[in-house]
């Protein structure tokens, strides 16, 4: 299997260690300018984002998908530069400021368990509290980034707490399957467009979106039962919400299980759009015939 393990994150730079130890008020502040400034300066993201909003709340005011749109960039900015006291900061800052609630007894039962995990402002704090948290094998998928010292930057810190185990995408489901085989908690996000292969067409706020069904196959090759986590941001740092596992999950029909993924996606969505990452193009991949919705 390809994957990789490796120790508990070192401390880090200095200088990154300093910034770590900054009140969470003022490196908030510094987010949100970083997040003001993609905003202005990201025009193609912003008119993605804006499309999304108006592709999912059609019958919401233009000017509200405005005010969405600039809040999902300053939460964008803002967990940005989050990452530096997640990944730097003592473990007690980390604790105290990533808050754990609902069903924890789902992810600590023994044996695999699969944990969607849509994109929401906290990915990256839920995973890394959870890890820390929570004592039990862990596994996720990792892409690698573009450059060679972001990426050993990231792949450290969300290495950080309790050695988890890191499965190449090039692996794909095969390498999670061992993991869930193992009694692995794997940590999954499968609500992108990652185009037609590997995925069916069901609504996403209405709208048809190719929706992978690996939540659904995995879940069935494992033996896993499926917990959502939903980590958001908050004025005193995250929230992650662990809700109980999934009843009749899988049904055995791949298109009722993405549907659903997507409704129960949505329902979660709807209580704060902000908080939902509409950087991505979710509606790129279009059923046959279908006109694009991006210019």
């Amino acid at each position: 299997m390809t994957a990789d393990t490796v120790p508990a994150a070192e401390p880090g730079p200095r200088w990154l260690r300093l910034l770590a130890r900054l009140p969470l008020p003022l490196l908030r502040a510094a987010g949100a300018v970083l997040g003001a400034g993609l905003f202005v300066a990201a025009r193609a993201r912003r008119r993605v984002v804006l499309r999304n909003l108006g592709l999912c709340f059609a019958g919401v005011p233009a000017w509200r998908h405005w005010g969405w749109a600039w809040r999902t960039f300053v939460h964008v900015g803002q967990a940005l530069l989050d990452r530096i006291w997640l990944w730097h900061a003592p473990a007690t800052v980390v604790a105290q400021r990533v808050r754990l609630q609902g069903d924890l007894a789902a992810l600590q039962q023994p044996g695999p368990v699969l944990v969607f995990a849509p994109h929401f402002m906290g990915l990256d704090a839920a995973w890394t509290r959870l890890t820390q948290a929570l004592d039990r094998p862990w596994a996720g998928m990792y892409a690698a980034q573009t450059r060679p010292w972001l990426d050993a930057w990231v792949r450290r810190g969300r290495q950080r707490f309790g050695r988890p185990l890191t499965v190449a995408r090039r692996e794909g489901l095969r390498g999670l399957v061992r993991a869930l085989r193992e009694g692995r908690a794997v940590y999954l996000l499968p609500d992108m467009d990652l185009g037609a292969q590997g995925a069916v067409f069901v609504p996403f706020f209405g709208v048809p979106a190719a929706t992978v069904t690996s939540l659904a196959r995995l879940a069935a090759l494992g033996g896993a039962p499926v917990v959502p986590v939903l980590g958001r941001l908050d004025a005193r740092g995250y929230t992650v919400q662990v809700l109980p596992a999934w009843s009749g999950y899988p049904s055995g029909d791949e298109h009722a299980d993405a549907a659903r993924m997507n409704a129960e996606l949505q329902r979660w969505v709807e209580s704060d759009p902000s908080q939902y990452h509409w950087l991505h193009r979710r509606f790129k991949t279009r059923p046959p015939g279908a006109p694009p919705l991006y210019r």
